[in-house]
């Protein structure tokens, strides 16, 4: 993970992410406006804290999600 200034993010425009269930009260959202980088953030609280994944990070977290049914 890696820390990214809240001013670095300000501009970001934020995606429900696809592995976000269908409610409207736990999404995950990420951004995709770093290329090597996966900012993801609660909607529920957009101005809280965000997690900065390297890509690589990410893609193994969601595969090993898959891999144990989650």
């Amino acid at each position: 993970m890696r820390n990214i200034p809240d001013d670095d993010l300000s501009t970001a425009v934020w995606h429900k992410s696809s592995y976000s269930a269908g409610g409207n009260d736990d999404c995950l959202e990420v951004t995709h406006d770093f290329p090597a980088l996966v900012p993801v953030r609660d909607s529920k609280t957009p101005r809280g804290p965000k997690l900065v994944f390297r890509t690589e990070a990410w893609s193994a977290f969601v595969e090993n999600l898959k891999d144990h049914g989650a």
